[in-house]
């Protein structure tokens, strides 16, 4: 009897391991070799952008020659310093992370950078400290400056139109440098009058500066920001259509996709209304709303493109080539090297061109093409 109740004791801890090596190795791809090359950290599998991200990098990486682990924080920056933490015990030379929080995302790439671990921020930008070597991203002010000039260019000869503004979570730098973006485009059409913006009283006292500090900034931000949650888009919406009522032409800035679906079905409940709305990311659902003639547009940011510019800077480290970058960003530490990839406006007048034509999405996915 000892020796069957050893021998159990024996199997069920060997099936322990197994089970254990089997959990550890779930999100990985490349080689087997046992250790990790590239550690991928995203913020959140709630969003369609980062399982698309995931998707991408998976498609990218599953003929290289290095292995690879993808690890989600679920817009949890003490889970994301656990993700980097995992990482590094894994024996990672690179760390890609996309930061829930980019100040709070600081402790954990400081943590790779001191095991010597080269650190690329990926389209958010980990601030406030000198540990980041490298940020591959879309030129978010252009993205801003994209939706901006959108929304005038509808404006025509108009004067007095209702502008009602949104912006992402204050905890993200890209939030910031969409705004700056907008900002530079719209702030002109606001001082003129052409715009009157109608939920921003910190927008409405600015109106006269072209150019912002980061302070003023936040202050607004403050005011519109959606923290990139669509349900915290719908609220604010209500609420703002129930103190600044919109009638005839309605201008709305909104900052990504998600928001702009939110949005734009509580503005849309009103009647007589003539919507201008914008969005970025290019994801399906918001899609089919440019076809329908509701979301009036969106930036793509080719993921694959993003990917392929992340991947290039991480294999270039891993073989020793030298990087090359073609701007840079000031994280509050230091100016980061940066990749800039560009960015498109789609709309209901080239949706089939740049989403079908292009090979980012079938057909098939939508309906009224």
């Amino acid at each position: 009897m000892k020796k069957l109740l050893a021998l159990l004791m024996i199997l069920v801890m060997a099936m322990s391991v197994f089970a254990g090596c089997s959990n550890n190795n779930e999100e990985s791809s490349g080689s087997n070799s046992g250790t990790v090359d590239i550690g991928i950290v995203l913020p959140t599998k709630e969003e369609p952008r980062w399982v698309q991200d995931e998707t991408r990098f998976k498609d990218a990486l599953k003929d290289t020659d290095y292995n690879v682990e993808i690890l989600f924080s679920q817009g949890d920056s003490a889970r994301e310093k656990q993700n980097v933490e995992t990482l590094i015990a894994k024996g990672i030379k690179v760390l890609i992370i996309t930061p829930h929080d980019g100040a709070a995302a600081a402790a954990a790439v400081e943590a790779a950078k001191e095991e010597g671990i080269t650190v690329i921020s990926y389209d958010r930008l980990v601030t406030n400290t000198d540990a980041v070597d490298y940020y591959v991203t879309f030129n978010s002010v252009s993205v801003g400056e994209a939706q901006a000039q959108y929304l005038v260019d509808q404006l025509g000869s108009g004067s007095g139109e209702k502008l009602y503004l949104y912006a992402g979570a204050a905890t993200d730098n890209n939030a910031f440098l969409f705004f700056e973006g907008a900002w530079n485009v719209l702030q002109p059409k606001i001082a003129d009058g052409s715009f009157v913006v109608q939920n921003s009283t910190k927008a409405v006292e600015y109106k006269d500066k072209a150019v912002l500090t980061r302070t003023e900034m936040g202050e607004i931000i403050e005011q519109i920001t959606t923290d990139w949650k669509p349900e915290v888009a719908k609220s604010k919406a209500e609420s703002h259509i129930t103190a600044a009522p919109p009638a005839g032409k309605t201008f709305i800035l909104a900052p990504n996709d998600g928001t702009a679906r939110s949005i734009y079905d509580q503005f849309a409940k009103e009647a007589g209304l003539e919507i201008f709305v914008t969005g970025q990311d290019a994801e399906i659902p918001s899609i089919q709303y440019v076809i329908d003639g509701k979301q009036s547009m969106t930036v793509l940011k080719d993921v694959r493109d993003l990917v392929k510019g992340a991947i290039a800077t991480a294999v270039d480290v891993l073989e020793g080539k030298a990087v090359e970058t073609n701007g840079s960003y000031d994280n509050g530490a230091v100016e980061v090297k940066a990749k800039d990839i560009k960015v498109i406006t789609v709309t209901q007048d080239n949706v089939k061109e740049k989403i079908i034509d292009s090979g980012y999405y079938e057909a098939g996915d939508f309906t009224g093409l």
